[in-house]
Parts: structure tokens; C-alpha cells; sequence
């Protein structure tokens, strides 16, 4: 079935970068659009980054604007983030997921912090 796996997280400390992948499988991923979303200690689910499919389109949070990369390599069906100057506010569980659905991984945890 349709699958999503996130890896690439861990603990950075402010201005510190992480590229954060996320690998699919069980559907045709390069007919999707895809993106990543996150969720801070004790909040709601917040988007990040949009990459449509053929990745000609890209959109971002105001929060990371300027300093996360989204990416996509079909070849791999694999999904990228690079995160550039992180803050302590970015600490979250990252999840990539499909645009159109509900369809998520497991996320990886990215913490900020000196």
C-alpha cells in the first residue's frame, strides 16, 4: 500500500542546517504533488512547503521563506527539505505528505537548541 517515510531529523543548534527525505512507495509517486508539514510541542499541524508535481512549482511558509529548500527527486521517489538557519522555533515532528490527501509519514523530529 501507499507508504511514506520520513528520516533526516535530529537534534541542531540554532543557525545549524538538516536535510530531512522522505521516501515513498506503493503509489505512482511523480503524479503528485507533494509537501511538508510540522507539528510543535503542543500545537497544531502547521504547513511548510508545497512541491507540485515535475517540481516546476514550489511554495513555502512565511515562516521559512528564505531559508527551507523543497525539493524532489522522481527517479528515487524521494522527497527533500533542506533547512537553513534553523531557530528554536522550527523545532517540530516534520511528516511529509501527499497535497491532495491525508496520506503522512510517521515524521522525524527536528530540534533546535544550544
Amino acid at each position: 500500500q501507499a507508504q511514506l517515510v520520513e528520516s533526516g531529523g535530529g537534534l541542531v543548534q540554532p543557525g545549524g542546517s538538516l536535510r530531512l527525505s522522505c521516501s515513498a512507495s506503493g503509489f505512482t509517486f511523480r503524479a503528485y504533488d507533494m509537501s511538508w508539514v510540522r507539528q510543535a510541542p503542543g500545537k497544531g499541524l502547521e504547513w511548510v512547503s508545497d512541491i507540485s508535481w515535475g517540481g516546476g512549482v514550489t511554495a513555502y511558509a512565511d515562516s521559512v521563506k528564505g531559508r527551507f529548500t523543497i525539493s524532489r527527486d522522481d527517479a528515487k521517489n524521494t522527497l527533500h527539505l533542506q533547512m537553513n538557519s534553523l531557530k528554536p522555533e522550527d523545532t517540530a515532528v516534520y511528516y511529509c505528505k501527499r497535497r491532495i490527501d491525508a496520506l503522512r509519514g510517521q515524521g522525524t523530529q527536528v530540534t533546535v537548541s544550544s
